[in-house]
């Protein structure tokens, strides 16, 4: 039985005439009496009697329009419940991040997103840039949210990416005697301080060893620790300096707590790039974290 020929059949029955109903539903009227004939035909018996240019329901008619209100109203309580499931997308999502990642880019906006999407569960697991990739080849994460050099492998698809830049900074009263004049600090005056950083081996903070050890030189840090936003409020407290991304530290920066130490010859390129793997089917609620993560939280390179 079709949907659309009860729905005819109560337009009919309501306004008593096909011509009335065929206007109302945009139908031609050998549309509408088309419908009807099925709809009859399908249950085997009359729904109307037509005499004299009249139309009225036969008394099986009558009963058959009750059913036909009660299938119209689940039908549309169907619909709206569809409709608010797709509204409401719900699933599971595993993301492989950075430890500073995670924490300055859930900070202030995870709180919409789980407005906007209250049925979707996300679980984080920190790593290093290499195990978030071994991770992602055995399907136990979804996405990869890097802060590394440029990656570009085809078995990978890159969901957003932006280039992030990184400074040396300070306290805003440490260090005051050497940088008098504002001249560029050498990598080797600074291998010699208290330094905070993240753990070794972990994305900018292997950059920063790697470029180091061109040069001969190792840091030994006084902490390490995943928390770059603990490192941040450190350093400003004058605990000694570090290597952060910009974003971690504009704040301090723009406040006067913390400044930027010039250092002579040193640059390093970094790159925030989400990925999954090319063979993933990115489902709705892994396109909603995409969209999330991907919406330009963290600041270009100046």
């Amino acid at each position: 039985m079709d949907i659309k020929n009860l729905e005819t059949f109560i337009q009919v029955a309501e306004l008593s005439s096909f011509t009335k109903a065929a206007e109302k539903s945009g139908y031609s009227q050998s549309t509408v009496s088309f419908q009807i004939r099925q709809l009859e035909k399908s249950l085997g018996l009359p729904l109307f009697e037509r005499i004299n240019h009249t139309v009225s329901l036969t008394a099986k008619g009558r009963e058959v329009l009750a059913y036909a209100h009660q299938v119209r109203r689940l039908t549309q309580e169907l619909e709206k419940q569809l409709h608010e499931e797709q509204e409401q997308i719900s699933g599971h999502v595993r993301i492989a991040m950075a430890d500073s990642l995670c924490s300055w880019l859930l900070r202030d906006d995870f709180k919409n997103f789980r407005r906007c999407h209250p049925k979707i569960t996300v679980k984080i697991i920190s790593a290093s840039t290499e195990e978030m990739f071994r991770l992602l080849n055995q399907n136990e994460v979804d996405l990869v949210y890097t802060l590394d050099n440029h990656i570009y492998d085809r078995t990978y698809r890159i969901a957003s990416e932006e280039k992030v830049t990184a400074h040396f900074v300070a306290g805003a009263g440490y260090f005051a005697e050497e940088m008098e004049g504002t001249k560029p600090l050498s990598p080797r005056q600074l291998a010699g301080l208290p330094f905070l950083l993240t753990e070794k081996g972990m994305s900018y903070r292997r950059l920063m060893d790697e470029k180091l050890a061109v040069q001969s030189l190792e840091i030994r840090p006084i902490l390490e620790t995943g928390n770059a936003d603990l490192i941040c409020q450190l350093v400003a407290q004058g605990m000694g300096i570090s290597f952060l991304p910009d974003y971690v530290t504009k704040d301090a920066v723009e406040n006067g707590r913390i400044r930027y130490l010039p250092v002579e010859g040193f640059r390093i390129e970094i790159w925030r790039q989400l990925l999954y793997h090319h063979d993933k089917w990115v489902s709705p609620p892994m396109q909603a974290i995409i969209e999330y993560l991907g919406a330009g939280k963290l600041p270009a390179a100046f």
